[in-house]
């Protein structure tokens, strides 16, 4: 296989709520911590272990919008991206080093009681253009009893 892939699938709990910094010009940039859980049993012991594991997560433009929005802290969401590092001078003069989801789709996960339910897809436009795409992917001409099985 010649190319290469970077990509990241993730599940988890928001630890903070979404911190959004707008720049000239409209655009703006979204971050926030995310938790994902491990949970075993150690054999030895018997004990149940949870390891959680911190991501930090960077959304652009509308999408740190809408999560700015509907997002708080402890809510449930899926995310899709890439992972860039990043490294720059501390205050006190030491190189430090990042590790970033940066976005490129999500869900939320977690359900409101403010009855926001549009607000569970994170790209509606998106989702709808796959829906107008699937359909017309399926011959027309066959009626529902035509199907071979």
């Amino acid at each position: 296989m010649s190319g290469t892939l970077n990509k990241v699938m993730l599940i988890g709990h928001l630890g903070d709520e979404v911190k959004v910094h707008y720049f000239e010009g409209g655009n703006c940039i979204g971050r926030f911590p995310l938790a994902t859980n491990e949970t075993y049993t150690n054999k030895q012991t018997g004990e149940r272990v949870t390891n959680t594991d911190w991501h930090n997560i960077v959304v652009r433009n509308k999408a740190a919008e809408i999560c700015e929005k509907y997002l708080s802290k402890g809510d449930k969401v899926y995310v899709e991206g890439r992972l860039k590092n990043r490294q720059w001078q501390g205050e006190d003069g030491t190189t430090r080093y990042a590790t970033e989801v940066h976005v490129q789709d999500f869900t939320f996960l977690s359900t409101k009681n403010d009855g926001s339910s549009n607000a569970n897809q994170a790209n509606p436009n998106q989702r709808q253009d796959q829906g107008a795409s699937d359909a017309a992917k399926r011959p027309s001409s066959l009626e529902e009893d035509d199907l071979p099985f």
